[in-house]
């Protein structure tokens, strides 16, 4: 894993940090971007990062003088993945005497006319982790994160309960009122609707919506 690093970023504490994590820095005079980074795809395919890295006085001060979307045009032209990086943790809409709304355009603009991410970090320490981490896919198994939590197989007893739930008017403590008091599904929806009335409440209204449900043909449209 190797990562280029531009000459006038060499005193910033990342290339220390980078060379603690076992990755290989070399140092040049880049035209683009503050970092060069080789990475993978979920396809496997090879792509070039080019991550600018702001300071959040940086950052501002490129807006005033428009340094910023040259930069990140240049970006965009000369690698496959441009990238910008927004490091501190001061507030950034209280450090200037800037318009929110300037830096929100500037940002909105950036992310979706440019299409280029913006990321944040806290510190040197904290972007020289980030920029190790997109190193380091080059040389690990890539698959699609799953952003659903796995669930454990639902009992039957919260399966019966569920299934009931689905019935108009009925939630968690009425579908557990109405398995006691009938024992079984089957019961329950062969109860006629004077009897489904006399559970606790279910009234004329909610009995006659649940047989009908029930009870009604299916109809295909």
């Amino acid at each position: 894993m190797k990562i280029i690093l531009d000459y006038r970023e060499r005193n910033s504490g990342i290339k220390k940090e980078l060379i603690k994590q076992g990755i290989e820095v070399i140092e040049k005079q880049l035209v683009y971007a503050d970092f060069i980074i080789k990475t993978k795809d979920l396809n496997k395919n090879i792509l070039t990062v080019g991550v600018e890295k702001k300071t959040i006085n940086d950052f501002l001060n490129s807006i005033i003088d428009k340094r910023l979307i040259n930069q990140i045009i240049g970006l965009k032209k000369n690698f496959d993945i441009p990238l910008l990086v927004i490091e501190g943790t001061e507030n950034i809409y209280e450090v200037r005497n800037f318009h929110p709304n300037s830096i929100r355009g500037m940002l909105a603009s950036i992310a979706i006319d440019f299409q280029t991410p913006i990321l944040y970090t806290r510190n040197h320490r904290d972007t020289a982790n980030l920029l190790a981490i997109i190193a380091k896919r080059l040389e690990k198994p890539r698959s699609l994160p799953s952003l659903l939590k796995k669930r454990r197989p639902l009992t039957l007893r919260q399966q019966q309960e569920f299934l009931v739930e689905t019935l108009p008017g009925i939630g968690p403590q009425i579908s557990r009122n109405l398995l006691k008091k009938f024992g079984t599904i089957k019961s329950f929806v062969n109860a006629p609707e004077e009897e489904l009335m006399q559970a606790e409440k279910i009234g004329k209204i909610k009995a006659s919506q649940i047989k009908k449900v029930l009870e009604e043909k299916y109809e295909d449209l």
